[in-house]
């Protein structure tokens, strides 16, 4: 297993591609604050594959969706190398059927990564629900399709 400072972003960024991984994702990841829109979680998933983080992947996993099985395998060979997102306003134009509701949202992506040497993407367009629990409104990933 590699040590925890081998897997951890430099300080000065984030894995998502954002601003410095403590002012970026690690509030999220840690915690200490929660995503205020569905891109923002998005980009904290991305950042919790690349660290392995399998409990807040879960945490985030809307319940009626998410996987019995692990998410991120202990000896996951994949190396991420970086995470695009579309915009969702182009999104919302090339799909006439999906939902306009402030507590549902769309994400595409394109995630890079590597295993064994060789390069892979990955494109998904990604649902997102917010409910609130306790009185704090949270976003959840529900689920996605690729994109041809």
């Amino acid at each position: 297993m590699p040590s925890l400072q081998t897997i951890m972003p430099s300080p000065s960024s984030c894995p998502c591609g954002g601003a410095a991984f403590a002012a970026c994702c690690a509030p999220f990841l840690s915690g200490d604050a929660v995503p205020p829109t569905a891109e923002a979680l998005m980009r904290s998933r991305y950042t919790a594959y690349t660290l392995g983080n399998e409990a807040y992947l879960r945490a985030t996993w809307h319940p009626s969706t998410v996987p019995a099985e692990p998410i991120v395998g202990e000896n996951d060979p994949a190396r991420w190398l970086g995470l695009e997102i579309k915009s969702a306003l182009r999104l919302r134009k090339r799909q006439a059927n999906l939902l306009e509701s402030p507590d549902a949202d769309t994400v595409e992506f394109v995630a890079r990564y590597k295993i064994g040497g060789r390069a892979h993407r990955l494109h998904e367009v990604s649902r997102f629900v917010r409910e609130t629990h306790d009185g704090v409104a949270r976003w959840y990933y529900l689920d996605g399709s690729f994109p041809d």
